[in-house]
């Protein structure tokens, strides 16, 4: 069994929040979680078909009839119930009284987010990180801004490419062979994309889904260009936009927006979209571990989004508040991410897929250092080597092996 890096976090959050909810993509282990709290508290999910019927024909009499502490899964599915969870929390404030869970993101549905502002806290739980995998306790956002970097970490291209290829879902990661893992996400794509979606919005063309996350799955980490993707799907764009917040509403991609040292400016920029876990990534573009072995390099998107999972996974622990962002000029010059604490610090972050770098790689990184000489505190190229490799007292090359050695 795994332990979750923000089992602490949740822990706190009870400890002083009448309601908590963990919101998470389906099969990344929120059920697991809540049962190793070890708290007593009575256990309803909504995906019993009895249950959700008692709460869709009277939802303020369920919330009433219960005593003490409650756990509800899958809230998602009873959006009504939020606000009589709301008239039961202001009648009673105790905490940890009401603990969710919800596999869909409740701040993208406005009707839910919107009844709880100020008595619910919220904390997202993703797909194992590698650092979960190896019960490593290391905080990776922690050690980027201190610098506090060790001198070497050992890299076996072989181990990367088979983390690439399982990704970080549990279910996943226990399966005995690379075809039972491909069965289980093709299984997997196939529940969310067709039964989620349906219950989250009554929409036309759900066979419509599968082949839009084939195409997001090839061009995960790019700029997201909503005109060019309708033209390439053949889907409106009103109807393309509405099918990537239920994407993004079920935690299949994320939407990382640009950074700009104008802040009134940064809305208007394009965000990249990444596919959420490495391991859906890889299976949406067919890449096996044989295949990747027997290239010449490792595939560089995928590298990329793997950085990107595994900074949003150690963001939800750590003890600094960061955004994450890229960074790209008019110029085509360029950030893989930017992370920025709350004083505004800043660390650029470059991804190379390549055991070998040079003084190049880290061209974008001083053009931030040279716009915001205040700012920034570090540049970092991740990099598929051994060595941990300063360029100056800001720039360093820094092995992949980081996020779990």
């Amino acid at each position: 069994m795994y332990t979750r890096k923000i089992r602490q976090r949740l822990l706190e959050a009870l400890d002083d929040s009448p309601v908590v909810l963990v919101n998470g993509a389906r099969q990344t282990g929120k059920s697991t979680l809540i049962q190793d709290l070890g708290r007593e508290a009575a256990y309803y999910t909504f995906d019993d078909p009895a249950v959700l019927a008692a709460v869709q024909a009277d939802p303020f009499g369920f919330i009433n009839a219960l005593k003490g502490a409650v756990c509800l899964d899958e809230v998602q599915r009873a959006p009504e119930v939020f606000l009589a969870i709301k008239a039961a929390v202001d009648r009673d404030r105790t905490p940890g009284r009401f603990l969710l869970t919800g596999s869909a993101n409740v701040l993208l549905l406005p009707q839910i987010a919107d009844s709880l502002a100020g008595r619910m806290e919220v904390l997202n739980l993703w797909p194992l990180a590698q650092s979960e995998v190896e019960h490593q306790p290391l905080s990776m956002i922690d050690r980027l801004f201190s610098g506090e970097l060790p001198d070497k970490c050992h890299f076996e291209r072989q181990d990367f490419i088979a983390r690439l290829s399982r990704g970080g879902y549990p279910e996943a990661l226990s399966r005995s062979s690379e075809r039972r893992r491909e069965a289980w996400f093709e299984s997997y794509l196939h529940t969310i994309l067709l039964r989620d979606v349906r219950d989250l919005a009554q929409i036309e063309g759900l066979t419509e889904m599968p082949r839009l996350m084939q195409l997001l799955g090839a061009r995960s980490g790019g700029l997201l260009n909503a005109a060019e993707l309708s033209r390439s799907t053949g889907i409106p764009q009103t109807t393309l936009k509405r099918y990537l917040t239920l994407l993004e509403t079920l935690f299949l991609v994320r939407q990382m927006p640009a950074w700009s040292s104008n802040l009134g400016k940064r809305l208007q920029k394009s965000p990249k979209l990444f596919v959420s876990d490495y391991g859906l990534m890889a299976h949406l573009q067919g890449l096996s571990e044989a295949s990747m072995a027997a290239g010449l390099g490792l595939p560089g998107d995928l590298v990329e989004d793997f950085v990107h999972a595994e900074l949003v996974k150690h963001q939800s622990w750590s003890d600094l508040r960061t955004q994450l962002m890229h960074y790209r000029t008019s110029t085509g010059i360029e950030v893989d991410f930017v992370l920025e604490n709350r004083r505004g610090d800043l660390v650029g972050i470059e991804v190379k897929a390549a055991a070998t770098i040079s003084s190049k790689s880290f061209n974008g990184l001083r053009h931030l250092r040279e716009i915001t000489p205040q700012q920034f505190k570090r540049g970092v190229v991740f990099y598929s080597g051994d060595q941990v490799v300063p360029f100056d007292e800001q720039l360093v090359a820094v092995p992949l092996a980081l996020f779990w050695s």
